[in-house]
This record gives structure tokens, C-alpha cells and sequence, in this order.
């Protein structure tokens, strides 16, 4: 090979090693509920070529790095099993990492710990061995937090700075194998305002490189005093109460990227209807709040509402076989559950209608009710005007009556227009009757069925194909078989209280809770006075110890009132038809907290203006669909949702669809809408914006990633860090002012963008965004610097003198 080539070869490489090094991607950190940063070994040396070939000048080529070694450490099981006696709660987390790599890792194992918890008793085991570890203060997790983040350039782990954190050695991490790390600690649990608060770090399990295989949180409670509300804001959960003083709360999932903290709340109280307030406010913005309101599991026999119980059922001929078989076996079971006190009636009807007994009549006569039922048969069209006419002149004005009405058709003869119908029977029914409807199948009339249950204060429920008629029924007849409470109300005091959902208010059951939103001007402490009928006596329970926040809070508050405010509109709008002002209301609540709706499908599409007065306004004014169908499948199902997000007890997942540019990002698809806290951003133009930034109306204080300014604008205020974590590219409103993080490269930025001390926002609970957040790489973002233009002109004059060797 002659000196030109040889010269021309050894530029080549040197460049193509400069290459691998520069535009290889930062590794990302895989985690459990605990992050792993794992140090990712180099690959093997390329063999030097033979001595005389190449010139002195050749370089030594030094071997890169693994940059994808944490791909392949993944979270296969993730188990929590927690016991809380009387506030003092003891953790235990078992997970299994798995290694899929041809080579051994090592890394940092940092478990963040909840926030403002005392911990003790701290320990880790490794594959059943004891691991020492160190706990490091706030201060100390923040520089490692940041040092991760100025190194790879990924600014995830800013979530949890102000938090202290556990951090241990683990090594080695066999390739192809498993490596099990179990965690216990013991904590006690404050209480305020008689609710105690458990926080669980799940939100960390987002960063994991692939979803758990299974993820399961159990709790079992205990308490000398007895206990009264359990809920979670965060997860959705199951209760499993034994008695009035030990309970046990679960959540399971598979395949999944946990997002959020696993936060649980419960009370204690000896009242016999305990009420506790959960409440969220930001700078001088109206607060938030979320009331529990549960009653004892065990309730006295003279504490129970004597009630009547009206069961009117469908058999015309679209009832015969399974579905009369399914219906007669819900009747039977409402039968054998009444109370002693209660009485009972039944209306059976198809193109005519037979009533059971002339009066209503007492629990012990169900026997022959039950021989009543077993007789029916199904044949004939379907009245259900007349049917239901019957089930209220049957009711007593003076006793609380439960009408359940089980119909799989619409109406076929008699009077069957619709608003007639309704009109007539809410005219007809007197003031102390709870009307629950059920449709069986997907051939019912929805509004029909939802506005009956509305305007008579009860509830709809739908029978899919695939359900049983008995499941159904039964499981929602335990619920409000043991009323304590009818006709409730609230007197919220001097809170100034408004937007309360659900509204109106149901009555109280035993064994269940009530979960109130709404918003309030005035901050402080207020008295709450509950008020309702028991056996048509007057009762009031006055709450004395109730304090609204002046700042700070649940974040997760003001999400889960604008879901169940939405669903409230969206249930409007299809029952009453649709009006401009409900839908310019459905449009701002959906872009300021992220909820997607058949008004604001216009969230995951990057071209529509939702930032700006003007551009909600136009998009609010586009025409509308079609009127959606009034049954079928498509309605019921839209009945379901809406109902669903009326009552909901957690606020809805963000969208997850993948914005329509995603260049820039190291997923390949993200969730173009994310909720962080109290806030959410849209992904628009390669930057997630915060929802309440108007650029119409704000211009952004630049600071540079990774810059002094950066960290300073995060030391001066830790709560930024979680919706830094977003990205390299982020535009957030702090009180106002509207910061922009710029990823340039230039590695310098305005310091006076930051004043001396950021002013300090509440320190929300940690409610986080979803996992697949898009966070630029160094190579898609950073502009090429003067030594990639001298390797690219080296490169092309190797080409040119490779060309003149060649001729030669």
C-alpha cells in the first residue's frame, strides 16, 4: 500500500472512532421502585493492525462503550407488601432485575424515599445475602441527581430532588440471570385532620426499560380506633374490610409502567358517619377539595333506614331463555337481603302489567314472592310508560323506596315516545324515591334509561352481552341494601363552597363511602355541618376540626374535580343537547388538565392552537358531529364512560398516542399530553409547553440545559424538578414566569435568567407523567461542533486521495 493510502486510511479510522464516540447514545438508567445506574462496561478492543502497514501517526483505538447495556436490564416482578398498625406502617418490597446481556453489570442501586417520611430500620438483601448501604440526605442525592444528568445529558432523575434517599453497591448482576433485591424499612405516619397519609415511590418504575411483568401493592391496616374512609387519589384499589377495625387495600397490574406514587389514605374516627377533607390550593387560584364521608361497616339495628323496596321487571318475549333465568335469580337475591324492617313489591310487565300484591308488603313474605317469581314467563312488546306509572302510585310518600327497574328493550306499545315517558314518571314519583335502572343488552333507549335515574336521584347500570343480569344486580344491591342516611346535604359553613360533583348529593349507605369535589374561595377552618333523614327523623353531625389550605396539598385534587366536572357537562350536553357555553367549558378544563374528550380530541394533534384564548375559542365553535345514537352498542358504551368519569375516584390516564414529529426523542412513541402534579404540558414543536403558558400574551426566560442557570433555577426551587424531568426541551410557568429550557449546545446561558430565589410553589404529593416522556438525545439535539466539520472535510479529502492513489 503505497504512503498516500496508507496516510488517507489512517485519517479514516481515526475519524470512524470519533465517530462511534461521539454519536453513541447516553444510556438511560434502568430502575426498580429504586434506580439502578448502571456503569456500562467497554467492548473489546479491535485488534491493532500488523506493525509496518500503517504510519507512526496511526491512533490507538480506544475501545467505546456499551451505550446500550441498560436496555437490557429490565424489572421483572415488583411485590409490596406493607402492615400499618395503628400509624406505624413496615414496608417490604421484593423485585427480581433481570440481566438479558451476554455480560456481566454493576451499578448504583438509589431508592428515593417519600417524601417528609421518618425512616428507620432501613435494610437490603441481595439474592438473600445483606447488603450495607448509606443514607444520603436531600443534599447528597441532589449532587448525584445532577451529576447523572449533567454526564448523560437525561434530566429524568430531577423528579426527585428535595428527597432523601438509600444507596447501595450492587455487583455482580450475572448476564442471562435473574438477581432478586428485597428492601424493608419502617415508618410512622402522621395524621391531620384524623386522616393518616402512606406514600409508596412506585412513580420510579416509569424508567424502566421494559414493563414489569407484574406489579402488586398490598396494604392490610389496623387500628385501635375504628376505621372509616380508605382511599387512594392515585391508583384504583379494592377494599376487603373485616369489621370496623382491620382492613386490607390491594392493586394489581401486569405488563405496565407504573407513572405515579401508590398514596393511600384512611381515617379513624369513633363517630358513627366520619367525614375528613382532602384539599389542594396554588397562589391566589381558588382551592380544590375532596371530602370522604363513611359511615360505620357494622351499624346498629336502630341506626338503619327502614326502607321499601318496588323490583320491576321486563318479561316481554326478548327476555325469554337465559336472560328471565338470570332476571328471576336477581330478584330472589334482593328478596332474601331485605332487612327485617323492610317492605317489598313487585311489577312485572310486557304489553300489559301485573302487580304482586295490592300494598306492599313485609321481608317475611318473600317466600311466597319467591314462588311468584318462579312462575314468570317471558312473551308480549314492552310498556314501559305503564310499568313504571304502577311502581309509583305502589310506593309510600312517607318511607325511603328503592325502585329497580330491569328492561332489554325499548318501548314498543303504550306511550313510547321518550320525553314523555320521563315526564311522566318524574311527575308521578314522589320526592322520597331513589329510581335505579338497569338495561340488559345493548337494545335500550340510554337517555331514556340515564335521565330517569337523574332526575329520580339514582343511578344507571348496563348488563353487557357477556355479563350475568344476577352479578350485576346483586353486587349493586349490597351496596345499598343498609341506608343510614336519606336526603343528605351539606352545610359547608364560612368555606364559600362551589362546582360540588357528585350533585345532588345520594344517600349514604353502610359499608360504603361517599367521595365529594368541589372548590372553595376561603381558606381556614370552617365547621361542616351533615345533614339527612333516619326512619323520617331529622339528623345533623357537625364536623368542627375541618381546615382548608391556605397553600399546598394533594396535587392530584384538582384533576380528579375537573374529571368528574367534565363528565358531569359531557352527561348534560346528551341528555338536555348540546349548548356554546357548556362547550367552551369542557374545552378549557380539558386542556388545563389533560382530559381527553369527543369535544377535545384536538390534544394529541400537534397543528391545532389550544395555547391561546382565540385558538380554544375557534376550535370550541368547529361545527359538531352528527347527534351520537340513543342505543346500540356505540350508546351504551358512551353512557358507561361518561358515567364512569361523573363518579370516578382517580383522575383518567393522559392520552398515549405518538405526537406526529417526533424527532429529537428516544422513544418511538410518546404520549403527547402529559400530567405532572397540578399542571399539564402538550408536546408542540419538539418542546412539552405547559398548559397555562399563552404565547399570545407571555414571552419565556431562557436558560440552557445542563447550565449554571439550570441548576440554580432547580436549587432555588426543588419542586421544578419534576416537570424538568420532562426533557431537555421544556417550557413551565413558575408563578407567572414562564421559563424555557433550550438545548443549543452552547453550554452557557442568561444567569440573570433566575432570580436569587425562584419563588417557592407548594410541594405537591408526586403525581407523575406518563413513562415514554420524550427526552432528546445529545446527538438529535446538539448542533454539530467545529471538530465534526474538520472530520467530515478530512473524510472527503481521504476520498479525494484514495481517488488519486487508485489512478496512480
Amino acid at each position: 500500500m503505497n504512503t498516500k493510502l496508507r496516510f488517507a486510511f489512517a485519517i479514516f479510522t481515526s475519524c470512524v472512532v470519533f465517530a462511534i464516540q461521539s454519536f453513541a447514545l447516553p444510556a438511560p438508567p434502568a430502575s426498580a421502585d429504586g434506580l439502578i445506574i448502571v456503569e456500562c462496561p467497554p467492548l473489546p478492543v479491535e485488534p491493532q493492525p500488523a506493525p509496518g502497514i500503517l504510519p507512526p501517526l496511526t491512533p490507538r483505538i480506544v475501545p467505546p462503550i456499551r451505550r446500550d447495556c441498560s436496555t437490557y436490564l429490565a424489572v421483572k416482578n415488583h411485590y409490596v407488601t406493607v402492615t400499618i398498625e395503628n400509624q406505624i406502617a413496615r414496608t417490604r418490597i421484593d423485585q427480581t432485575f433481570l440481566n438479558e446481556s451476554t455480560y456481566a453489570l454493576e451499578g448504583t442501586y438509589i431508592f428515593p424515599l417519600p417524601e417528609d417520611a421518618a425512616i428507620s430500620e432501613f435494610a437490603l438483601w441481595v439474592d438473600g445475602k445483606k447488603v450495607e448501604g448509606k443514607v444520603l440526605d436531600k443534599n447528597e442525592a441532589r449532587r448525584i441527581y445532577e451529576d447523572i444528568v449533567r454526564r448523560q445529558r437525561d434530566p429524568a432523575l430531577l423528579e426527585y430532588v428535595g428527597r432523601n434517599a438509600f444507596q447501595a453497591r450492587i455487583y455482580p448482576i450475572p448476564p442471562q440471570s435473574e438477581k432478586r433485591v428485597e428492601i424493608e424499612y419502617a415508618q410512622i405516619l402522621k395524621a391531620e385532620s384524623g386522616l393518616v397519609r402512606y406514600v409508596y415511590p412506585l412513580n420510579p418504575e416509569k424508567l424502566s426499560p421494559k414493563p414489569l411483568k407484574n406489579v402488586s401493592v398490598t396494604v392490610s391496616i389496623r387500628s385501635n380506633a375504628a376505621l372509616k374512609a380508605i382511599y387512594s387519589p392515585s391508583h384504583d384499589i379494592s377494599v376487603t374490610r373485616k369489621g370496623d377495625y382491620e382492613a386490607r387495600v390491594g392493586y394489581e397490574a401486569s405488563n405496565v409502567k407504573p407513572d405515579r406514587d401508590f398514596v393511600l389514605y384512611y381515617s379513624v374516627a369513633p363517630d358513627e358517619i366520619g367525614l375528613n377533607l382532602i384539599s389542594y390550593r396554588e397562589g391566589s387560584e381558588d382551592g380544590f377539595f375532596v371530602m370522604l364521608v363513611a359511615p360505620k361497616i357494622q351499624v346498629e339495628s336502630t341506626r338503619v333506614v327502614d326502607k321499601d323496596v318496588i323490583l320491576v321487571l321486563d318479561v316481554s318475549g326478548s327476555m325469554q331463555g337465559v336472560k328471565i333465568e338470570q332476571a328471576k335469580r336477581a330478584l330472589y337475591y334482593v328478596l332474601d337481603q331485605l332487612n327485617p324492617n323492610d317492605r317489598f313489591n313487585l311489577v312485572v310487565f310486557s304489553t300489559s302489567t301485573q302487580v304482586y300484591a295490592a300494598s306492599l308488603r313485609p321481608a317475611s313474605a318473600r317466600e311466597d314472592a319467591r314462588n311468584f317469581v318462579s312462575r314468570l314467563r317471558a312473551g308480549g312488546s314492552t310498556d314501559i310508560n305503564r310499568a313504571l306509572l304502577e311502581a309509583m302510585q305502589s310506593a309510600d310518600r312517607e318511607r325511603p323506596t328503592i325502585v329497580i327497574f330491569l328492561t332489554d328493550g325499548l318501548p314498543t306499545t303504550g306511550e313510547t315516545n321518550a320525553q314523555k315517558i320521563i315526564a311522566n314518571v318524574t311527575n308521578a314519583a314522589p320526592k322520597n324515591v331513589r329510581l335505579f335502572t338497569f338495561g340488559v343488552g345493548d337494545d335500550v333507549n340510554t337517555i331514556l334509561l340515564d335521565s330517569l335515574a337523574e332526575k329520580l336521584r339514582g343511578a344507571s347500570g348496563y348488563v353487557r352481552p357477556n355479563e350475568k343480569i344476577d352479578e350485576v344486580v346483586s353486587a349493586f344491591y349490597a351496596q345499598v341494601s343498609t341506608p343510614v342516611l336519606a336526603d343528605v346535604t351539606m352545610d359547608w359553613g364560612s368555606a364559600r363552597v362551589y362546582d360540588v360533583y357528585p350533585y345532588p348529593l345520594p344517600d349514604l349507605f353502610a359499608g360504603t363511602q361517599l367521595i365529594v369535589a368541589g372548590r372553595y374561595r376561603e381558606s381556614g377552618a370552617t365547621t361542616i355541618t351533615l345533614k339527612g333523614n333516619v326512619n323520617n327523623a331529622p339528623q345533623s353531625f357537625r364536623y368542627g376540626d375541618v381546615t382548608l389550605r391556605a397553600s399546598g396539598g394533594d396535587d392530584a385534587i384538582p384533576r380528579l374535580w375537573a374529571t368528574r366536572k367534565i363528565g358531569y357537562l359531557l352527561n348534560e350536553i346528551r341528555l338536555h343537547g348540546e349548548s356554546r357555553e357548556i362547550v367552551n367549558e369542557i374545552v378549557a378544563l380539558a386542556v388545563r388538565y389533560g382530559i381527553v374528550t369527543p369535544y377535545t380530541a384536538f390534544l394529541v394533534d400537534e397543528s391545532k392552537d389550544v395555547l391561546t384564548e382565540s385558538g380554544r375559542a375557534k376550535i370550541a365553535a368547529a361545527p359538531t358531529k352528527a347527534p351520537a345514537p340513543v342505543f346500540g352498542p356505540g350508546a351504551v358504551q358512551r353512557s358507561i364512560e361518561q358515567s364512569q368519569l361523573r363518579g370516578a375516584n382517580i383522575a383518567p390516564a393522559v392520552p398515549t398516542a405518538a405526537p406526529s414529529g417526533s424527532g429529537g426523542m428516544t422513544q418511538t412513541s410518546v404520549a403527547p399530553v402529559q400530567a405532572v402534579g397540578n399542571k399539564t404540558f402538550l408536546f408542540r414543536n419538539e418542546v412539552w409547553t405547559d398548559a397555562q403558558f399563552d404565547p399570545s400574551k407571555m414571552t419565556t426566560r431562557k436558560i440552557e440545559f445542563g447550565s449554571d442557570a439550570y441548576f440554580a433555577l432547580l436549587a432555588n426551587n426543588p419542586d421544578v424538578g419534576k416537570y424538568l424531568a420532562l426533557g431537555v426541551r421544556v417550557i413551565v410557568v413558575v408563578n407567572g414566569t414562564a421559563y424555557e429550557i433550550t438545548n443549543t449546545g452552547a453550554g452557557a446561558s442568561d444567569a440573570s435568567a433566575v432570580p436569587t430565589a425562584v419563588p417557592a410553589t407548594p410541594t405537591p404529593a408526586q403525581v407523575s407523567r406518563n413513562a415514554s416522556a420524550p427526552t432528546p438525545t445529545a446527538r438529535q439535539s446538539t448542533p454539530a461542533s467545529p471538530t465534526d466539520f474538520t472530520c467530515g472535510g478530512l473524510l472527503l479529502g481521504v476520498l479525494v486521495l484514495v481517488g488519486l492513489g487508485w489512478r496512480s
